[in-house]
């Protein structure tokens, strides 16, 4: 079939001669595309996963990753970064990394249990979800995403999949989270499941603490394309994998669930180091736990000074009324970058200034603009898209 034909189904793929295919996932219908899956868990497919209904983001990943070229048989799926800015990479990753990290995702929750897909599974924490469900035995239940997540399936979807008996699992951004404490429908089904994995962005102190209150069992996850998807929960790593913190602070992840590379950049510095993956976050291990303090390429250089957004995104978040925040660095003809910020919540811009001023912050940290937004601009996955954002200033 052609790269660009949508009928995973008609997928040709022999055991002497392998290319990379296509598996075209369908938001409406993402279950679809099981049969095809498991295929590629036995070594019969290597498939590059793509959205059906996002034509531009599919043919991006078609021409970076050569969709229809040759690719080793070891491989089964090639996972793309979910980063927004740039040629995605795509994260090259073998049977035994998908079921390596299936396998210690429900140890880690207490045993295998009925998953509710409720995120994109062109990226790899929804893909996960029906990998882990394949491991399981169990087929999951999908909500139809091609409209956003709606509260009302997803609470309906809960009751269907609680009824069972099974343990029950899911997984959720802070965004979606945030949306389903919203009304007492989605607080009941969150309250349903015996685990929840929260990724995809750092979830807010105060959303965490409430949900804690509401008993919500949850788990924050830290993982990405390139590690098979979460591998580190609540700070612990996985069975079987390693973590360190280098010189630089940067932090190294090792283990069964490590990429062999990425397809469109063979020689990355990434995996430089044979079992290892070399994170762009920044981080210390503190009370045996791995905590992440920032992405090192979004550090704002101002005026010589090195600043992690996410430091004055906390102290943002620490005004009650503020629910999400985002800083960034812009160009400056005497800083080099200036420190700016957006925020979604109720206090003005002139409240916010004054509280940071009142110590949240130290001066040289305090953003030189802050803007007021109904809503923070986003991926699909949920995270801050950082270059639209940084257009509006």
């Amino acid at each position: 079939m052609s790269p660009e034909d949508p009928r995973t189904h008609q997928i040709e793929a022999t055991q002497t001669k392998r290319r990379l295919d296509l598996l075209v996932i369908d938001p409406h219908d993402p279950a679809a595309c099981l049969d095809d899956l498991e295929r590629a868990l036995v070594g019969e497919y290597t498939l590059l996963p793509v959205p059906k209904e996002d034509s531009a983001r599919r043919r991006i990943l078609q021409d970076s990753q050569r969709a229809g070229q040759a690719i080793s048989p070891e491989i089964a799926l090639v996972m793309a970064t979910s980063g927004s800015t740039g040629t995605p990479k795509g994260a090259m990753l073998s049977p035994a990394n998908l079921i390596s990290s299936a396998d210690a995702t429900h140890h880690a929750l207490g045993g295998p249990g009925q998953w509710l897909l409720a995120m994109p599974a062109h990226h790899i924490a929804g893909m996960q979800v029906l990998i882990r469900s394949l491991v399981a035995g169990i087929d999951p239940l999908c909500l139809d995403l091609s409209d956003g997540f709606k509260i009302p399936e997803f609470a309906a979807q809960t009751r269907e999949l609680c009824s069972t008996g099974d343990r029950s699992y899911t997984a959720l951004t802070p965004m979606q989270l945030a949306k389903a404490m919203d009304t007492l429908e989605g607080i009941e089904a969150l309250r349903s499941f015996d685990g929840i994995l929260i990724g995809g962005a750092p979830l807010p102190t105060e959303l965490a603490e409430s949900a804690r209150k509401l008993g919500i069992v949850f788990h924050t996850t830290y993982g990405s394309s390139e590690t098979a998807g979460g591998c580190v929960y609540n700070g612990q790593p996985l069975r079987g994998v390693s973590v360190r913190v280098d010189g630089d602070s940067r932090v190294m992840l090792g283990g069964p669930m490590i990429a062999h590379g990425y397809r469109n950049a063979p020689h990355h510095e990434a995996f430089s180091e044979p079992g290892w993956f070399k994170t762009t976050d920044s981080g210390r291990i503190h009370d045996g736990k791995l905590e992440i303090i920032g992405r090192m390429d979004t550090i704002i250089d101002s005026g010589g000074l090195k600043l992690h957004p996410e430091i004055v995104e906390k102290a943002l978040l620490s005004m009650p009324g503020v629910e999400a925040a985002c800083a960034l660095g812009v160009p400056h003809p005497r800083l080099g970058q200036a420190v700016v910020a957006a925020y979604v919540g109720t206090p003005s811009p002139m409240e916010l200034m004054t509280f940071l001023h009142d110590g949240a912050l130290e001066r040289w940290q305090i953003p030189k603009e802050l803007k007021q937004l109904g809503s923070l601009p986003t991926t699909s996955l949920g995270k801050v898209d950082r270059p639209k954002l940084s257009a509006l200033f």
